[in-house]
């Protein structure tokens, strides 16, 4: 699948059906998978041999699902989750463990960032948060001899800052430690941060990838080009001996591309057991047989809208990478040419209340903690999922008092605005 383009990978990427077998991915809905002898089943609890002995470890139907999504972002393995949570946590904490330190972009997804500031502290991992606009000097000061990645997202959610991703690689790399990005809002459809030097991606499939509200779900996708091997002291779950399984190192066996993957399905999804269900990775393949069609119209419709919203004497403020006037605009030029997503973020004049007030008006919109749904949505997120955050760390995560996140679903875009306008105008 290297050789066709990425709207040929939506479709036909990760499961190729020998002769007679199922055209659409079966769905293996089963806990436990037999064997012959104690022998044949021995060796994939020693990691000799592959297969499937335990769905709580691995599924049939969930390993075709995450061949696909690492085509689509040109990785070498991937894993599915039970949630972008999950794949968040598991994606940092297969190589951050208690007495480390990793340093995160402040405006990062507000259960992200209360993940690792709350729960991940508690387990012994410590979080440095640094500004996407931060200086080199900023930047460079936040790493610490303990510092065992770095974490960005490529469209912060819901602040929608666009990360310069080359320039937080470089700086991870000068380190020795990977960039992970959290590609959620952006999808392999619009970026694609392994060219830019990325090392991990995570992804909340609930989102766009499913498209439908219908399933949750996270995936884990590694480039297999950070030479784990240079840094065996910084990395040693990696880079040396686990007794969990006589003493395999996972860099040995399984080289540069398949290591860090297998380590997280070996030790995290075996002891925690995050796994997503194969019926919902059923659905979300299906949302990702049309997702390069349905980002296209997410874009068109976002861009349609905010360019409204720019211009409405009730606004004050709108925040699209796309739009000639952002902040963003010629960072999104580079990393998102393809379009910014189908997400805008927005304040209402008046404030607070001024927002709320707004969105009980709203007929097409529903109020809802979702985003990137075929649906048009919107949050207010200052009383919803940065709630537990304090009026110095909304700042931080650029999330005012009066911001709207808009998810623009696949609607009529004239209809949607004749919503806003009547919701505004109320």
């Amino acid at each position: 699948m290297k050789d066709v383009n990425i709207e040929t990978k939506c479709i036909q990427a990760g499961y190729v059906p020998g002769n007679g077998e199922p055209r659409q991915i079966p769905i293996i809905q089963s806990t436990t998978f037999k064997y012959d002898t104690s022998e044949d089943m021995g060796k994939l609890f020693d990691l000799e041999a592959s297969g499937y002995f335990y769905s709580r470890l691995q599924n049939p139907t969930n390993d075709y699902v995450a061949a696909k999504i690492a085509a689509l972002e040109g990785g070498t393995a991937a894993m599915l989750t039970s949630s972008g949570q999950a794949a968040n946590f598991y994606a940092v904490f297969n190589i951050a463990s208690s007495g480390d330190h990793v340093v995160a972009v402040s405006t990062i997804y507000g259960g992200t960032y209360n993940l690792f500031a709350v729960t991940m502290k508690r387990m012994g991992v410590d979080f440095t948060f640094v500004s996407p606009y931060c200086t080199d000097e900023e930047l460079e000061a936040a790493f610490r001899p303990n510092t065992k990645a770095v974490f960005g997202e490529t469209i912060a959610n819901p602040a929608l800052v666009v990360l310069d991703i080359e320039r937080f690689a470089g700086a991870a790399h000068a380190h020795g430690v990977p960039l992970i990005i959290d590609n959620t809002f952006a999808t392999p459809i619009l970026c694609t941060p392994f060219k830019f030097g990325a090392d991990i991606v995570t992804h909340s499939t609930t989102k766009y990838m499913d498209g439908h509200g219908a399933g949750v779900g996270g995936c884990i996708v590694d480039s297999g080009k950070f030479d784990w091997t240079k840094y065996p002291d910084k990395f040693p779950g990696l880079c040396t001996p686990d007794e969990s399984y006589h003493g395999v190192v996972y860099t040995e066996r399984f080289g540069l591309g398949g290591a860090y993957i297998t380590k997280a399905t070996a030790q995290l999804m075996r002891d925690l057991g995050s796994i997503q269900s194969p019926q919902n990775a059923f659905i979300l393949n299906l949302g990702l047989e049309s997702l390069h069609l349905r980002m296209e119209r997410h874009c068109a419709n976002a861009k349609k809208i905010a360019e409204y919203l720019s211009s409405n004497e009730n606004v004050s403020w709108v925040k699209y990478s796309a739009l000639p006037t952002d902040k963003d605009y010629a960072l999104a030029q580079k990393y998102l040419p393809k379009g910014s997503c189908g997400v805008v973020s927005f304040g209402v004049k008046g404030g607070r209340k001024a927002a709320e007030a707004f969105m009980k008006k709203l007929k097409l919109a529903s109020i809802e903690t979702h985003v990137a749904d075929a649906r048009t949505c919107c949050l207010h997120p200052a009383s919803a999922t940065h709630r537990q955050m304090n009026d110095e760390e909304l700042v931080a995560a650029g999330v005012s008092a009066d911001l709207v996140r808009l998810s623009v679903g696949l609607e009529n875009a004239d209809d949607l605005i004749a919503d806003l306008d009547q919701a505004l105008k109320a």
